[in-house]
This record gives structure tokens, sequence and C-alpha cells, in this order.
């Protein structure tokens, strides 16, 4: 049998094998968990063998898989002749998820495609999702208008190349299209059904784990989308049922025919609006909350540097808040939040990202990005703990006065105008 090398990694002196052994497959990801003998005796073969980093993480399992590497360091006598890898950052929420389990930090995948400039290359963007994953950040978060339907397409391609489609938890959304250059907001039956179809054929799926309505039809009572929804889940295509911009009374009515899994909403140290009613009214119902742009469509990473360098197709360029009679005073609250993570000794991007986490445990964000290097920076933020003065410090600055400029541009609804009619006036067509 060959004899595996030894290379030392990096410059601090750390020796290991030239390949290692990684455990997830192990106890988790791949399938049910592996007979712990048998997965003893590999781990025992692959020391004796000459292959001694072996690599784990806290969430896989979640925690099986450590347990299971010291019961084989344990029983063989290996400590001493093994480098043990294990990694942190990353778990698994369910409150207020009505049963769906999700990372604590999700992916938002629509700037890969669409709204921030042109498309991203596909084979980069389909290794971030597989990275992604690969980390522990399963819930990958898309929609048949971002492209439009091109970035569910990528998904697809996504799942299908990393097989991964047990290991992530897929949300999408429908109920917004383009139309004469604007939009047009739809949440009846016969749409709610073939959008429906539409997006289970892009994304290569028999089933999606978690739909929103992406915008609430204003002319179609709440109960008739929800109803169709409700078909949907009985026939199996659809797991769980989730809102996007949803008023806390439409929230209620919806809930009342068919249990929200979750409402997504804009929340960030600069979008708080929704504090008011809308978490209330979701954690009253046990409804789970899903953050979208928690760092503020990428301010609070680069501040006004980010608007110098928007390019051509970037969405951003028209939002109020980026707008110059308003990014001045807006940059003041970046340059706060600047200097509290200074002291934390963090990025400004992490600090604000720690901020959402410390909501609650029914809070998940899903901030997006198309590089592995700001991913990685912002599950690095579940590693940045506050303290209640620090979260009132942070509070404090972030007011609704400290922002200028709506947060939503190009005529797109906000859950300010997502009230419906009453069932009663329904006739359907």
């Amino acid at each position: 049998m060959a004899t595996v090398k030894r290379i030392k990694l990096g410059s601090q002196g750390l020796e290991v094998s030239a390949q290692g052994l990684g455990c997830m497959g192990m106890s988790a990801a791949y399938g049910p968990p592996k007979p712990e003998s048998d997965m003893i005796a590999l781990i025992h073969h692959a020391v004796n063998t000459g292959v001694t980093l072996l690599d784990t993480s806290d969430i896989y399992g979640p925690h099986t898989n450590e347990i299971l590497l010291g019961k084989a360091l344990k029983a063989g006598g290996l400590r001493q002749r093994v480098e043990l890898a294990t990694k942190f950052g990353v778990s698994f929420k369910d409150g207020g998820f009505e049963g769906l389990e999700v990372s604590a930090q999700g992916l938002g995948c629509m700037g890969m495609s669409a709204a921030y400039g042109p498309p991203k290359p596909e084979s980069d963007m389909i290794a971030l999702i597989h990275h992604a994953v690969n980390t522990g950040v399963t819930l990958l978060d898309t929609s048949d208008i971002y492209g439009p339907h091109t970035n569910e397409i990528l998904l697809g391609k996504a799942l299908k190349a990393g097989g991964l489609r047990q290991r992530v938890e897929l949300a999408t959304k429908f109920g917004v299209s383009f139309k004469d250059g604007g939009f047009e907001v739809r949440g009846d039956p016969a749409y709610v059904r073939a959008a429906c179809e539409a997006s289970l054929k892009r994304l290569q799926l028999e089933s999606i784990d978690l739909y929103y309505q992406h915008r609430i039809d204003t002319s179609v009572p709440i109960e008739a989308t929800m109803g169709e929804l409700k078909k949907l889940v009985e026939e199996g295509k659809l797991k769980y049922i989730g809102l996007s911009e949803a008023s806390a009374s439409t929230i209620r009515r919806a809930h009342a025919v068919h249990p929200i899994t979750a409402v997504q909403l804009e929340w960030s140290l600069w979008s708080r609006d929704v504090e008011e009613e809308i978490v209330p009214t979701c954690r009253e119902l046990g409804i789970g909350i899903v953050a979208y742009s928690p760092l503020g469509r990428g301010f609070f990473s680069s501040g006004p540097k980010l608007v110098e360098s928007l390019t051509d197709g970037d969405f951003r360029k028209d939002l109020p808040r980026f707008r110059p009679e308003n990014l001045e005073h807006n940059t003041q609250l970046f340059e706060r939040v600047k200097e509290i993570a200074a002291r934390k000794q963090c990025t400004s991007s992490q600090l604000a990202l720690a901020w959402v986490h410390h909501q609650g445990d029914d809070v998940c964000p899903i901030p997006g990005t198309t590089k592995i290097e700001n991913f990685n920076q912002n599950v690095g933020a579940l590693s940045v703990k506050l303290t209640p003065e620090e979260m009132a410090e942070l509070e404090s600055i972030a007011s609704s006065d400290a922002v200028r400029g709506d947060r939503s541009g190009h005529g797109m609804p906000t859950f300010k105008d997502s009230d419906t009619p009453p069932l009663t006036s329904w006739k359907a067509v």
C-alpha cells in the first residue's frame, strides 16, 4: 500500500496528510446515518493508511458527526496520530417555521442572475451555491421573476449537478411579473397553479419546500389565493407556504386558511418599519420570519462606495436611499455602524447581520452575494455576539429619522399596499 505523504499546511507549522478524510456523509446530508461500527472501522483504516486529517463540523447531524469522531479516536487510541478539524458558525433553526428546519442563515440568490447588473458566470454561481451548502447554509432563496426565470433555472442546475436536493431547503416565489415597463401582481387561483407548475419544471423538482406569494394581489381575496396554494400542498407539489411583504391583517386571513410557515420581509438596521405590527403578528401566530436585504441592499458592506461601484442595469441606482439627495445623510448611519464594528473587531456587514440574528431564533436573514469571499464573511456574522447594551446602541442610531428615502422603488408594492377585498366579493372566473 502506498504511503501517504505529509505536507505543511500554511506557515504556522501544522503538518497534515497530503489527503484528508471528509466525514460529513457518515452521519448526515447523504441519506440516513451509516452504521457507527462501520464508520469507526473506516476512520481507523484511514488513519492506519496514513490519512490523518479528519474533517467534521458541529452542524453535521447536527452534532452526531463530532460524537462519532470522538468515539473513533477514543476507541482506537488515535488522538496523537491525527489532525482533527471541525467547524462552527452555522446552525439549524425551526422556531416559528411550522416544522420546516432551515439553516440559521440563508443565501439570497437574486443577484446571481438579475437586478444587480449583468448575470454572473453560471459556473461561478454554481460553485458558490455548492460552497454555501457544504458550509451548512442550506436555505436557498429565489423567485420566478429573477431573470425572469433564469435564477430558478440556475438553482435547478446547481442542485442537480451537486446532488444537493436532499440537503437544501429551496424557497421560491410567485405573483410578480414584468409588464409594459412595470410590474404586474397576480394571485388568482389559475395563475397560482400555472406559476407553481412552471417553477417546478425550471427547478427540476417534484416539490417546492417553501413557496411564497412574492407580492399580494390586492384585487383577489387572500383566501382565494391561499385556497389554491392549499390544494397544491395537498397534491404534494408544495411543502410549506409563505408570504412576502404582507400586512398584519393579510397574514392573519391567510393563516386562517392554511398555516403560513414564514413571512419574508425587509428587515435591517435601516428598514425597521416591520417591527410595529408585522413582527408581533408573526410571533403571535408562530410564523417564522425571513429577513431579506439584511445588509441594506449592500449599503452596510461598503457605504457610499457601493453607489460608486454600481454598474448599468443595477436597479439600486434608482432606489431613493441611494440618490444624492439622501445618500449623504444615510452615510452618517453607516459611519456609526462602522465605528461600533471596529470596536467589536468585525466588519460593518457582520455587525449589521448580527443585529438581525439577535432579533430572535425565529428570524433567518438571507443575505445575497455573488462572491465566495463575501459569503464567508457573512457566515462570520453568526459568531458576532452582541450585549443588550450594544443592541440598544445600534437601535438608538438606527431610528426612523436616521434614514432618508423610501426603501423600495420602481413601483414595487410593499406590505403597506397589501390588503385584499373580502372573500364575499370574489367571483371566480
